[in-house]
Order: C-alpha cells, then structure tokens, then sequence
C-alpha cells in the first residue's frame, strides 16, 4: 500500500474541471444505464474528486453515493458542490486515503476509481480491493489509461507509467476473475477538453499568483505536461471506463 499524495499543481490545473478525466457527461450517463442505477442502488467512489460524476449520476438516478478523496481542496469542493445540488441526503463524502478504509463486503451495487488505480498501486490492486465490497450481479468500473499503440517514439518524455494496451487492460480484469462487459472510450474532444482546461486554469492563476512560492514548479509541470500531449499523449495514450461484471 502507497501513501497517496496529491501535488498542488493538480489542486490549481484541475480548478475548472467540473469533470477530473477525459471523458463526457453524455459517457457518464451512458455508464449510468449501463450499471442500471437507480434510487435504491448503491455506488461507492474511489478519489471522487471535485464530485463530478456523483453530481451526475446520483442526481439522474436518485441512487445513493458515497465518495472518498484524499485531497482537502477536492473534497471541499465536492461537499458545496453537492450541498448546492440538493443532493446531500443521498451523497456524502469522506475526507481520507481510500486505500486505507474499509468497506462491508457485498454492500455496493457499484465500485468505481476513474483515473486514480494508483491509489491502490495499480490496476490489478484496484480490481483486487474493490471486488469484495461490490455485491454478486454487481459492477467494478475503473477509468485507465491505455497505450493505443507500441512501441513508443524513442523521444517520448515518460516511460514510467505502468500502462499496458487496450487488449492488455482487458486482460489485467479479467486475470482478476471479472469479465469486462463495456468499455466507454474517450475521444479526441474529450481529451483536448480536458487538457486545455489544465492550460486555461494554470495561465490564469500563474497570471494572479506569480510570487506564490510555488509559481516556478507549477509553470515547469505545466509546460512539460502540455508539450508531452502536444508531442505524442495525443496520438499514443488512450483512456477509457472499462466495466467489469461481478459473476452471481
């Protein structure tokens, strides 16, 4: 288990995202009927961020959410965000390490981690984790990143990550014993969406706040992290919900 430590520079880069992963409402919704939601169904959130898909999908469905976020700013944000929806009966947020809590085995109608398996270590854990407190029947969804195609330019900036391809992914989930029933990929737009609002949230508070102590570090990971998806994130890295099926 890893000590999960959100950087500031995502705190102010994701300032504007009402949605934390290159995706849509319109595939949140999707994977609203997909997992069958509705009131009465129960929905665990794994970093749950600023609250964006409980926002949406609890207030389509009247299903009961419950989220864990590890960064203050986030959760903050999550909690006014819900409180402002009216959608604080059926939505609640715990403020802490998701890989440290524990959960009833068998409790959830859904489990989900989009864009966060490293909060377990990887994809294999978060499966692992999240599978006994999904009910039989029930659904394990994880957002990950995926190599759309390899080998990688000899120049790529970051060879570090732990992503394999789509087929490997799939593979990974079902090695845990859960077939995958959908996957939900995103798309150009959805990428250039939510990268470009990492550009527009960091001018702007590079712009307001260029003697914070931090300014230097956040210009340096904002520039590197741009010209990285302008090089070949774009064209090389995927990302995309996949659902795996809990067997009755």
């Amino acid at each position: 288990m890893i000590e999960v430590v959100i950087p500031r520079y995502f705190v102010v880069a994701e300032a504007m995202h009402e949605i934390q992963n290159p995706t849509s409402p319109e595939k949140l919704l999707r994977l609203g009927r997909l997992l069958g939601l509705e009131r009465g169904s129960r929905v665990l959130d794994i970093a749950s961020g600023r609250g964006g898909p409980a926002l949406l999908l609890a207030g389509e469905s009247g299903c009961t959410w419950h989220g864990i976020e590890v960064s203050p700013d986030f959760h903050a944000v999550a909690v006014e965000r819900i409180a402002e929806a009216e959608l604080a009966e059926r939505v609640t947020f715990d403020l802490g390490d998701a890989a440290r809590a524990s959960h009833d085995a068998e409790s959830y109608d859904a489990a989900l981690c989009l864009g966060a398996s490293f909060v377990y270590g990887s994809l294999a854990d978060t499966v692992d984790a999240l599978t006994p407190a999904v009910r039989p029947g029930g659904h394990v969804v994880v957002g990950e990143p995926y190599w759309r195609r390899l080998p990688l330019p000899e120049d790529y900036e970051d060879r570090s990550q732990p992503w394999t391809t789509l087929e490997g992914t799939i593979t990974v989930f079902e090695s845990c014993g859960l077939p995958v029933v959908s996957v939900i990929a995103s798309s150009e737009d959805d990428w250039d969406r939510y990268e470009t609002l990492h550009w527009q949230a960091v001018e702007r508070w590079l712009a307001e706040n260029a003697d914070d102590s931090d300014a230097a570090d956040i210009r340096a990971r904002h520039e590197r992290a741009k010209w990285t998806y302008l090089r070949h994130q774009r064209e090389y890295l995927g990302w995309a919900i996949f659902v795996g099926w809990k067997r009755p």
